[in-house]
């Protein structure tokens, strides 16, 4: 299904320069009648951003540090390009809530997503979410956000944006109510599946960021091979779909085709599947309710041959398990589980922490301290900072 727009959607992309951002991108690029782009933003690609400032000239690009951006605002300048050139977190959270934008991609990596990605829900805006942590985080929070303010939300992970697709056009209120038992969410295993926990110890980040299916930053591949990932997934899915914990079951899927699943009362399962190409759901979440073409090749079944599924091992990748504890825990604890994770996971990729010890750091600083009730935000932002503290000390003391 497609159609005519009266005018071109204007998209703020934040993390351009990642994965999902240059895809984002690309999706963009095929459709110039149908989307603008507004604002891009990076950390610290300062060439890369450069390189994408030239190509979708966007009306204003954002970098972290303030020396970037006036390196970056010297060389559109020598290039003829009037792009606006700003720096920091306040910059982010304008280009995300501006007036002007329609359509925010929230592709940025890490806790450093929530607020941007927060403005351009209580902006209204229609918010692609691909940044899991900011619903981690601050879960029941977000959600009144996006209901308070009018916000369209699409989920953009494979998973959640399959998941969607799966479910009823309104499903709030309750899985069982539109008479859905189980919502399946898929994982390939990542690249370590069927390894004992012995053979994990000796891992190096060039292994873990060698994910089978998937091209991947190094953040999220090392979430991947840990299963992390499918933890803060699990968490991420029960806020979006209204679910408790009992009712999301991971199942691994080393194919990586069937992208999820939600079974119904009645025995139905229904799957969507697709190749294992992020523009798909990208372009899900910039048309929706339409389709448009993503660039992606037709699924093949011939090729694929056969589809096999099995049950994620917790006991070598006890991740999974302390999400699921966390998200049952409530308050502050997906916030806690989340910060440590991302201290644990800098430090295995500088090469301070083995593979095993990422798992072992979350669950230390998970039983460190009581969790806490989430009165506002504020209280999320404390907890995620004493976590982090936390995780640093526990590493210092190594």
């Amino acid at each position: 299904m497609t159609g005519t727009l009266a005018r071109p959607r204007t998209v703020t992309v934040l993390g351009a320069t990642g994965s999902i951002g240059s895809s984002t991108l690309d999706v963009i690029a095929r459709h110039p009648e149908r989307y603008r782009v507004h604002a891009l933003t990076a950390h610290r690609s300062r060439e890369a951003l450069l390189a994408q400032c030239r190509r979708h000239r966007p009306a204003v690009a954002v970098l972290e540090a303030e020396a970037d951006a006036v390196w970056l605002r010297e060389r559109l300048g020598e290039a003829g390009l009037p792009t606006e050139v700003l720096a920091g977190g306040e910059a982010l959270v304008e280009v995300a809530e501006a007036g002007e934008v329609d359509v925010v991609m929230s592709a940025i990596v890490g806790a450093a997503g929530l607020l941007p990605t927060l403005a351009a829900v209580r902006a209204g805006k229609r918010v692609l979410l691909a940044n899991k942590e900011a619903l981690v985080m601050s879960g029941a929070l977000f959600m009144e956000a996006v209901a308070g303010s009018g916000a369209t939300l699409l989920p953009i992970d494979s998973e959640h944006n399959a998941i969607y697709q799966c479910l009823p056009a309104e499903h709030r209120g309750g899985l069982r109510r539109h008479g859905v038992t189980r919502l399946l969410l898929t994982a390939s295993g990542g690249p370590f599946r069927g390894w004992a926990s012995a053979e994990l110890a000796a891992v190096t980040p060039e292994q873990a960021c060698a994910h089978p299916n998937w091209s991947m930053g190094r953040k999220i591949s090392v979430d991947s091979a840990t299963l992390m990932n499918k933890g803060l997934e699990l968490i991420e899915a029960c806020w979006l779909f209204d679910a408790r914990p009992e009712q999301v079951q991971v199942v691994v899927h080393p194919q990586s085709v069937i992208h999820s699943m939600a079974a119904y009362a009645d025995g139905s399962v229904i799957a969507q599947l697709g190749n294992p190409d992020m523009r798909t759901p990208i372009a899900f979440g910039l048309a929706w309710p339409e389709r448009i073409d993503a660039g992606v090749e037709a699924l093949d079944l011939f090729a694929v041959a056969r589809l096999d599924f099995e049950a994620p091992d917790e006991v070598a990748f006890p991740c999974l398990r302390l999400a699921r504890e966390a998200m049952a825990a409530g308050g502050t604890g997906p916030a806690v589980l989340n910060a440590a994770n991302e201290v644990a996971v800098a430090a295995f990729l500088e090469g301070r922490l083995g593979f095993t010890g990422i798992g072992e750091l979350v669950a230390r600083v998970r039983d460190a301290r009581p969790v806490e009730v989430v009165a506002d935000l504020e209280t999320v932002l404390e907890a995620d900072a004493r976590a982090r503290q936390a995780a640093r000390d526990w590493l210092n003391r190594c």
